[in-house]
């Protein structure tokens, strides 16, 4: 029956696709330029940081680059305001949200299949597609078939592989994944070059699916680093306008001067300018998600009653307040989980912030804490690499390759379970403001650790790619 359906979509798609074609080659199109490169998302280009990074390193070296995918989330503001970048929007249609699911999903890698043809024939003529995967259905055939007709070459951005995604919600043997697996590596040879985001998904894609790929790390961009303590503190200012963890703590008229400004974490003398953190101040967690199942966020909820019931026992660590940024579909599911819980020391709080803000505020915390699992075990969470970029020490769920990243007593700690991470946020809190403790060890590790910036790391890998015959 999953066959049968899948051919019914196959041939319905391509039938579509072909009419489309016909119409389409009777217009004119655009003249294209060796320099112009069509960076392709098919989901929201605000929340798609890699591929923001490749379009401004594209864009720096002179190629005019037309950046297509979804409108949502705000990209950077020097995506916007880069001149040699043309953001090229795909409309969204909710045409699949009704009916059974089957025909939903169907309907909707149709849509999704005419609506980027479309958008991809009606751009000027790129020399290059550099398409991001996952998702690849329908995106990587119908790049190829772009490329095809355009007489454009085909780079593969492997950041994971969507079949795997999908295998957290259907189970590695349904018919649908299976598909998606065939899918994705018979189309996935079908490119010129590939770019992958560890070494052992190169590996992988040479075993198992005979794709050659070149590794390029996720790097932090040059504005993840040390926010100074003046920043800081305009930053928490900003946030305590909307949000009540930041806010200083109500004490009389009389028991601050009038020329002192104070947040939860930072306090400003208006006639020096100078800043200082607040005695006996919270500390400030911090976690990124997409709230989507590779990410299981209720093992950070039952490590914080575990840190909860320390301080009830009159252990001497610190306050919490922990913000987790992001969007996505299981937000809502943890937001009630998160306000079920009553805590007297912990303050949790969920907000999207701005793509300007979210590097200061990394770079204002204590402690970051990564839950990013893989659903395939072969790719790193850009978060971590942006909290490292910001000299800010992880704790990272363990996982198949993590260790290519994370360096367990080095740069942060790996926990495999709610009652390791709770152990860990004790023993790093404990003497978290001290010079000699762990977290500034660790902290002290990463500044000084020479790392390779985004720009430079793409320049020596990638732009050669770009540059060939």
């Amino acid at each position: 029956m999953a066959a049968l359906l899948w051919l019914t979509l196959c041939g319905s798609a391509t039938l579509t696709l072909l009419l489309l074609l016909l119409l389409l080659w009777q217009r004119q199109r655009p003249a294209g330029s060796e320099d112009r490169v069509a960076v392709v998302v098919l989901g929201d280009l605000g929340r798609s940081p890699r591929m923001q990074y490749h379009a401004l390193s594209l864009a720096r070296r002179g190629r005019r680059v037309d950046f297509i995918g979804y409108p949502g989330t705000k990209p950077h503001s020097e995506i916007i305001r880069n001149g040699n970048i043309q953001i090229v929007h795909i409309s969204e249609l909710k045409i699949w949200q009704v009916g059974p699911k089957m025909f939903q999903y169907i309907a909707k890698v149709i849509l999704q299949s005419i609506q980027l043809l479309y958008t991809m024939l009606r751009i000027a003529k790129p020399n290059y597609v550099l398409l991001q995967n996952p998702p690849g259905l329908p995106s990587i055939a119908v790049t190829w078939v772009a490329c095809l007709l355009r007489s454009s070459k085909l780079i593969i951005d492997w950041h994971n592989y969507g079949y795997t995604i999908m295998s957290l919600t259907h189970g590695k043997r349904h018919p649908v994944v299976r598909i998606a697996k065939w899918y994705e590596e018979f189309f996935g040879r079908l490119s010129d070059y590939n770019i992958c985001v560890t070494n052992s998904m190169k590996e992988d894609l040479l075993v198992n699916c005979n794709i050659r790929a070149t590794t390029l790390y996720d790097k932090p961009a040059s504005f993840f680093k040390e926010t100074p303590l003046i920043d800081q503190h305009k930053l928490f200012m900003k946030l305590a306008k909307e949000y009540a963890p930041f806010k200083g703590q109500l004490v009389a008229e009389s028991s601050l001067p009038g020329d002192v400004e104070k947040t939860a974490f930072t306090q400003l003398d208006t006639r020096s300018g100078n800043v200082m953190h607040c005695m006996g101040r919270p500390a400030l967690l911090i976690s990124s998600t997409s709230w989507t199942e590779d990410e299981d966020f209720s093992i950070l909820l039952r490590a914080l009653e575990e840190y909860e019931r320390y301080l009830s026992d009159g252990a001497k660590l610190p306050p919490l307040v922990c913000v987790i940024t992001g969007k996505g579909p299981l937000k809502e599911y943890y937001n009630m989980l998160i306000a079920e819980l009553h805590f007297k020391h912990i303050q949790i709080l969920t907000p999207w912030l701005e793509a300007e803000d979210y590097p200061l505020l990394l770079g204002s915390a204590d402690l970051g804490v990564c839950l990013h699992m893989s659903s395939s075990g072969l790719d790193l969470p850009m978060k971590v690499v942006d909290m490292f970029g910001c000299c800010l020490p992880v704790c990272a769920v363990h996982f198949q390759c993590i260790h290519e990243l994370v360096k367990h007593e080095v740069n942060g700690l790996v926990f495999r379970d709610s009652s390791e991470l709770a152990e860990q946020l004790k023993m790093l809190f404990l003497d978290y403001s001290s010079v000699e403790g762990k977290l500034n060890l660790f902290r002290r590790n990463l500044c000084t650790t020479k790392q390779l910036r985004w720009d430079e790391s793409w320049e020596q890998t990638v732009l050669p790619l770009f540059s060939s015959s």
